[in-house]
């Protein structure tokens, strides 16, 4: 198991010195002379050693320079986890530009608004991004190129430059933007997060958490176009490791990938980990070459932190923290067994506070809006200074920003920090805050319940009433009615269910999270 060291940049792969600033392209051609025959990325087609895939990226580079690009232009991608999305993202970087990753699961209204925010000037897709291509008919002045080779816009292969044209050279400049993320969030439009390159690089070069080495074989089964995939995917292959590209989540394929690959390193999601541990080839899987698995995104539960510790090999860490930056915290659940309902200690360098309704700032140890500051926070919202402002607070006497995390929590009396819920998601019911993490923990004890979600609905005589959404294990003989009275029993007077609904599953987003906004349509449309 690797020890986790804090540092300001790790040796350089070229030359063993420690740079102030790189870029992720940079450390793929280190790699290319160093070791070319090593295996860098494997997806579900074909695999790509460092070498081949430092001349593809400069064949691409050569190509985007061909067509227009300019130092700063923005190219979108909206497909599924790939060799050649991979060798797009490096070459946008390495020209100069900017990358905008797009969830294809995204109205084709959505990803219009997408494209208009950020100025993209091309847009490379696969067949799960045609969304992204009826969007871009109102707009004709994208250069459009498909990844997976259909008619949607010119092949791959044939829009890359000839081999024996090189690009021209480009030197980084640690101010241009990296990326524009659009927010994974549950509720509202999204938002376009603004990091550059200055900003990626200590997350490149590993300097806070140094996980992976050159070694190191990372499982990569959350969507490239969110940030918690790309903060394992960058220094993984920045150390010159071999990622395994997963195109879309399923249990199964992962155990077996896992267990082919001897998989050491995966980032998941709380919802990939249960989905894991209920499979039924989980217990005869050999998952012995796993030295550490990564969760983020969205609550992590106790009880399932305890299972992987016990079932699964290797060490667990929990990251809390946002897109947008801020503050951060690691939870390094092996060696605190005694702290898995937490999300663990800030990270070095990096200050949380605790703010209350009016802004203004309370002991750690009382509940409220968690803020944060760190070395890692985004510019803004691309185009949004307004919704850019309403998620900042400042320090009143050092007027030092921090990032509004719209969470609410407290610091136990080690320093460690527990999530409550989330501000928006809060439900006043009778002039009482209600949780509904609160709610969900107590169902979840439920031997029958295999998912659980909570949200308020309007009501006449509270304000607000909450309404749980659940899902049952296989072969569960109960039904809704007797699951909320039981939970009833258990909850206090104002966290009752006014009403619970059994459904097949809960609606989350790729990476996760419940969405909050479709559990309220779907509930209006049947009620």
């Amino acid at each position: 198991m690797p020890e986790f060291q804090t540092e300001s940049a790790p040796a350089s792969p070229a030359s063993g010195d420690t740079p102030a600033f790189g870029t992720l392209p940079g450390r793929v051609a280190a790699h290319a002379q160093t070791r070319p025959e090593h295996v860098a990325l494997i997806d579900d087609r074909r695999s790509i050693t460092y070498g081949d895939l430092d001349r593809r990226v400069n064949r691409a580079v050569a190509a985007l320079q061909r067509d227009g690009m300019a130092r700063g232009d923005v190219v979108a991608l909206c497909g599924a986890n790939a060799i050649d999305y991979v060798v797009v993202m490096l070459a946008a970087l390495r020209a100069g530009g900017t990358f905008a990753p797009l969830a294809p699961s995204s109205t084709p209204a959505a990803l219009g608004l997408m494209l208009d925010n950020c100025g993209a000037s091309f847009l490379f897709v696969d067949a799960l991004g045609h969304g992204a291509v009826d969007a871009a008919r109102e707009r004709p002045a994208l250069i459009g190129v498909s990844m997976n080779g259909d008619d949607a816009y010119q092949p791959f292969e044939a829009w890359l430059a000839d081999p024996d044209m090189p690009p021209a050279p480009v030197t980084p400049d640690p101010d241009t933007i990296f990326n524009i993320i659009y927010s994974s969030g549950t509720t509202g439009a999204p938002k376009g997060i603004v990091h550059t390159n200055a900003l990626r690089w200590p997350q490149i070069a590993g300097s806070t958490v140094s996980l992976y080495d050159a070694d190191c074989v990372t499982l990569v089964s959350t969507p490239l176009y969110s940030n918690t995939t790309l903060v394992s995917f960058m220094p993984a292959l920045a150390a010159g490791g071999t990622l395994v590209l997963m195109p879309k989540f399923d249990a199964g394929q992962f155990l077996a990938l896992a267990e082919k690959h001897r998989a050491t390193h995966a980032m998941l999601v709380p919802v990939q980990y249960r989905r894991l541990l209920d499979h039924p080839d989980f217990d005869r899987t050999d998952l012995s070459s796993f030295q550490m698995k990564c969760c983020t995104s969205s609550p992590f539960g106790a009880d399932v932190k305890a299972e992987v510790l016990e079932r699964w090999p290797g060490g667990l860490l929990e990251f809390y923290g946002m897109t947008e930056g801020g503050g951060s915290c690691m939870l390094v659940a092996h060696e605190h067994p005694d702290k898995l309902y937490t999300v663990g200690e800030p990270m070095p360098g990096h200050e949380l506070r605790i703010i209350d309704e009016q802004g203004v700032e309370i002991d750690r140890r009382q509940t409220g809006e968690i803020v944060g500051h760190s070395g890692f926070i985004m510019r803004g919202y691309h185009g949004d200074a307004e919704r850019t402002r309403a998620t900042e607070w400042y320090e009143p006497e050092t007027g030092a920003r921090f990032i509004r995390t719209g969470d609410i929590g407290y610091f136990d009396e080690d320093g460690f920090l527990t999530i409550v819920g989330r501000a928006k998601e809060t439900i006043i019911s009778g002039g009482f805050n209600i949780f509904p993490s609160d709610i969900e923990a107590v169902l979840r004890e439920h031997e029958s319940i295999a998912d659980v979600a909570v949200f308020g609905i309007a009501s006449e005589r509270w304000g607000e009433t909450p309404v749980a959404f659940v899902t049952l294990v296989p072969g569960a003989d109960t039904n809704a009615e007797t699951i909320q009275a039981w939970a009833n029993e258990r909850l206090g007077k104002f966290q009752r269910l006014s009403d619970t609904r059994v459904v097949e599953s809960i609606p989350r987003n790729a990476i996760g999270k419940v969405s909050r906004n479709d559990l309220r349509t779907i509930y209006s449309a049947s009620a």
